[in-house]
């Protein structure tokens, strides 16, 4: 009598925009450790100083801000998914914070509106574009979406712009609005408000933060990175319609 062997589960898929510094970069890292495959989308082609695994292979290059270049990346996901036709996870991580001149902080009287509204693109809409895109393949996976907000969204920030601020503001809205939409379809979402994190792309001042900080220090990406994973496993099976903050207690 001869037995056969089960096949193999595939592994699970994460798609994540935003992927080549920062948080981003720390995420591709903590779900490939974990054995994930992961396609990650960004506006710059891949670099060779990203030391995961297939990372020039599952790369798609996609600018964010052009929505007839979005819709074509869609389409590039869902070929690279291939037969398996399902997506574990989507994590919109991509956002933009224009600076005026100097560095300075763009605030509501001085923003122009064509900055506005390639701000909402890229940081608004590109999620909700990918998630509808992609919604079978979520569904079929009973999958999880996590869209990166920002502490910036409930306050007034000495840095990050309004457009960037009101955006951010949006999405934290947009993910409850996911969660009932998307919830009877078996897909969870849920976001992410990270506060002041250690990355290379800090505005100058940050470090004079820390003491309104109840830690006292700055967030690591790869605490984040640990959240956003923790909302894509079975351990937060029951999660959904969530924003974590992860700042260090700095929104209280």
């Amino acid at each position: 009598m001869t037995t056969s062997t089960p096949a193999a589960a595939p592994r699970p898929t994460l798609v994540l925009t935003g992927a080549s510094r920062g948080i981003g970069h720390a995420t591709v890292k903590r779900f490939s450790a974990a054995g994930w495959r992961v396609i990650t989308c960004s506006r710059q082609p891949f670099s060779d100083k990203c030391p995961w695994p297939a990372g020039e292979d599952d790369h798609i290059q996609v600018d964010l801000a052009d929505p007839a270049d979005l819709e074509d990346a869609v389409e590039e996901i869902r070929r690279r998914l291939g037969t398996a036709c399902r997506l574990d996870a989507l994590v919109n991580n991509a956002g933009i914070s224009p600076k005026g001149e100097g560095g300075s902080r763009l605030d509501s009287r001085s923003t122009a509106m064509e900055t506005w509204r390639a701000v909402f693109q890229v940081n608004f809409f590109a999620p909700i574009m990918l998630a509808r895109g992609l919604f079978p393949e979520l569904a079929a996976a009973r999958g999880s979406v996590v869209n990166v907000t920002s502490i910036a969204g409930g306050r007034v920030h000495p840095f990050a712009g309004t457009a960037y601020s009101t955006s951010k503001a949006a999405l934290a809205a947009l993910t409850r609005e996911m969660a009932a939409d998307f919830g009877p379809h078996g897909i969870r979402v849920n976001a992410i408000a990270p506060g002041e994190i250690d990355t290379a792309i800090l505005s100058p001042g940050t470090e004079l933060m820390v003491g309104d900080i109840p830690l006292r220090r700055l967030g690591k990406p790869a605490e984040v990175a640990d959240t956003i994973f923790y909302l894509c496993s079975d351990a937060s099976s029951y999660v959904s319609g969530a924003e974590i903050h992860i700042n260090g207690g700095q929104h209280v």
